[in-house]
């Protein structure tokens, strides 16, 4: 049996108060662990105190992905924001560190059909080194996710084999895959086939059913299968990176029957 940590997704979930109020939230549920995207409106200090109020440990941040409102999903491709990059990497380091997190999440960023694959490519393998190797000196995991082209389109990082040879180039030790069922569901189907061809990889679990991205149990996924296989078979935390259909509170409801290992 392996140990299996569910834990909510403080930037999709209590999305019914401000970011720095679903600490309280989380801890009201049950839950002693969390992940949120992206920390970095609040202060170390601010997000510190809101841990230490509630017990709560945080398990993965995002680095920033530049300008979100103007469309920019992650630098990590962009031959021309090399230093912007870099600067993400070191605030992210910077508040994984402060705040005992030890994994990081680094998007890949768009790359329209009319930009070269193949220098985005070799420039997001440069850039996974550079920050593994920094993300190292300090005992850290870097996570890379295949994200679909339905809901993100021009997702540079987008099919799993194509994320297992850019891991392969990387060859850190602390570069790792984050698998998202809802992402591999919306690519593939069958997502669970695919994790356990790719489960020597992963090293951090996201889920949402499909195909609204809600809770499980709202959608065609099954995840009482998902959550048998990986009990027997995966240690490590399962973010709830979903968006509640309905009151947060109340989509928790189906860990009762399929998600009973552990808060």
């Amino acid at each position: 049996m392996g140990t299996v940590l569910v834990l909510p997704n403080l930037s999709t979930v209590f999305t019914e108060v401000p970011f720095i109020e679903r600490f309280a939230k989380a801890r009201e549920c049950g839950f002693s662990f969390v992940e949120c995207q992206f920390p970095y409106a609040y202060s170390i200090e601010e997000i510190r105190q809101e841990l230490e109020r509630h017990e709560l440990s945080l398990v993965l941040i995002n680095l920033l992905a530049g300008d979100w409102e103007a469309g920019e999903r992650g630098l990590a491709v962009n031959p021309d924001r090399i230093a912007d990059f870099r600067k993400s990497v070191q605030q992210g380091i910077e508040y994984a560190a402060a705040l005992n997190v030890p994994r990081i999440h680094c998007m890949a960023g768009i790359v329209s059909e009319s930009e070269d694959q193949e220098t985005a490519k070799q420039v997001y393998i440069d850039n996974l080194r550079y920050t593994g190797k920094e993300a190292a000196a300090r005992g850290l995991t870097i996570l890379i996710e295949p994200i679909n082209r339905i809901d993100m389109p021009g997702y540079f990082l987008h099919d799993i084999q194509q994320a297992k040879g850019i891991l392969e180039a990387v060859n850190l030790p602390n570069v790792k895959l984050q698998f998202d069922f809802y992402h591999m569901e919306k690519i593939y189907g069958d997502a669970l086939s695919v994790y356990k061809q790719y489960a020597h990889l992963v090293d951090h679990i996201q889920i949402a059913d499909v195909p609204g991205r809600h809770q499980p149990g709202t959608g065609e996924m099954d995840y009482q299968e998902i959550f048998n296989y990986l009990y027997s078979n995966y240690n490590g935390c399962i973010g709830l990176e979903y968006l509640p259909l309905g009151n947060s509170e109340v989509s928790f409801k189906w860990m009762t029957s399929i998600a009973q290992g552990g808060k």
